[in-house]
């Protein structure tokens, strides 16, 4: 066998790996979206159905209160809940980062490998070890039950990262293009909104997208710092379908459904930006 033939079967067979470990790491999201659209019987069912036989929308009109088969579930509470605790937490915590990225890449200061390495050990830190302090010191500044306590908590969680991410942008764009916009007349305002900004903005995009998911998706927190309707987030409205002797796994997964739309609308928006932060980096200094 000639080393083309053996490129080739090489190549051919890491294809066929990689077709094998996708449909691994799919069928489970597929599962849980098929099930949001089936009753609970056929999800239940010995042996189990792999394809569907009845699709439905019952499931969706449960949840909602637009059917006799279940108390409805306050859904559109939740939704909100978590697009203000996501949206405004990544908004902050993108502020916060690209203020301190920048900081770190363009500015020399005492003590700063210190600080940033005490801000990458403080998000080595997993979330779940936190939830008991947390609890604690929130209960006594009466944030228990407060979409704002848990904003603080996942600006915390997200600073850390968004720093590190964004800091390694801007250390890839010549710090040269700043000077000569600032010789030629711009403020370092003007010349960072104008010149650096729209350089770095696709790893802003990545960073956001990974704070905001990070937000949307979190459970152990806020399964301890929500108690009402006025706070609960999605993820937390999950155990809503549970009861002490049953489960409702079709209204879970439609729930589930509900949580995964956002994402995906989310990651399909900003694409082009997260596949230019990806390749980024060919800039030459």
């Amino acid at each position: 066998m000639t080393s083309l033939h053996k490129r080739q079967v090489k190549a051919v067979l890491t294809w066929i790996a990689t077709f094998i470990l996708m449909i691994v790491m799919c069928v489970p999201g597929l599962w849980v979206v098929l099930s949001g659209f089936r009753p609970n019987r056929e999800i239940l069912a010995k042996p189990p159905v792999w394809i569907p036989e009845d699709l439905t929308l019952d499931n969706f009109a449960a949840i909602f209160g637009l059917s006799d088969a279940q108390v409805a579930i306050p859904v559109i509470d939740y939704f909100a809940n978590s697009m203000i605790i996501a949206v405004t937490s990544t908004a902050i915590a993108l502020l916060v980062g690209m203020s301190g990225g920048y900081a770190f890449a363009r500015f020399r200061f005492g003590g700063k490998n210190a600080l940033f390495l005490g801000l990458m050990l403080s998000r080595a830190v997993p979330g779940i070890a936190l939830s008991l302090p947390v609890f604690i010191i929130w209960s006594h500044l009466g944030l228990i039950d407060a979409p704002m306590g848990l904003i603080i908590v996942y600006v915390a969680l997200n600073v850390p990262f968004t720093i590190w991410l964004i800091d390694g942008f801007f250390r890839q764009i010549p710090k040269e293009l700043s000077e000569a916009a600032q010789v030629d007349g711009c403020t370092r305002w003007q010349a960072f909104w104008k010149i650096e900004f729209p350089l770095a903005r696709s790893g802003i995009a990545s960073a956001g997208v990974f704070a905001f998911l990070t937000s949307w998706n979190e459970y152990a927190l806020a399964s301890q710092l929500t108690r009402s309707t006025d706070s609960k987030t999605l993820p937390v409205g999950l155990m809503d379908f549970t009861a002490q002797f049953t489960i409702d796994w079709a209204g879970m997964c439609a729930m589930a459904v509900i949580i995964i739309i956002p994402a995906l609308i989310l990651t399909f928006l900003v694409q082009k930006h997260l596949i230019a932060g990806l390749t980024f980096g060919g800039v030459k200094g």
